[in-house]
């Protein structure tokens, strides 16, 4: 099965047809063609899942934000208020990867929307690409961690754990992160200095 899905998703298929037909095809190989009529049920009771429907309204909130100026307005606010502490401006960026985060709860639209507003104001300000772009990697990482994140969503849903604890579980983590990255960036701004 794992070598025919290869095969299939690497052919140029977009991936939910290719992951449909090789479903479908070893449901008929296997179960023959009778079991074919349990795929409407099945799509069916999965798209009346009401946590699954959060997935999709997390991801279109994270792409409206995303191309809205609020990543660009957090950053700022936050630059604003961090303007004198060493390594502020990437501080900055750490913190509004954190709020962008507790918002749309997606990692790559966290790095998306504060790293087009952030990474191209730290270079303007002197800031080393790298120390900008990593800044921004590691403060995106925050999105699976700080609720409400699409990844315990998943993960709730295939294992069957309650959501809301998975959420009050990657608090605590989530903020203890986001200061460990502060500290570190603080840290190596005194070694510059």
């Amino acid at each position: 099965i794992l070598a025919v899905t290869l095969v299939v998703l690497f052919s140029g298929l977009p991936i939910a047809w290719g992951l449909t037909l090789v479903a479908v095809g070893f449901l008929l190989l296997l179960k023959g063609p009778a079991a074919l009529a349990n795929v409407p049920i099945l799509i069916m009771d999965e798209l009346s899942s009401f946590a699954l429907l959060t997935i999709p309204l997390f991801i279109l909130l994270g792409a409206a934000i995303g191309a809205s100026a609020a990543g660009k307005d957090i950053y700022e606010s936050l630059h604003r208020w961090l303007d004198r502490v060493p390594g502020g401006l990437v501080i900055a960026n750490i913190l509004a990867c954190g709020v962008f985060s507790a918002i749309c709860g997606s990692s790559p639209a966290t790095a998306a929307a504060i790293g087009k507003a952030g990474v191209p104001e730290m270079m303007k300000r002197g800031v080393p690409a790298s120390l900008a772009t990593g800044s921004i990697c590691a403060g995106g990482t925050l999105g699976i961690l700080i609720p409400p994140s699409i990844t315990m969503i998943l993960y709730g849903i295939v294992t069957e754990t309650s959501i809301v604890s998975l959420f009050f579980a990657g608090v605590i983590p989530g903020l203890l992160l986001a200061l460990g990255n502060i500290i570190s960036v603080v840290e190596d701004s005194n070694k510059l200095v």
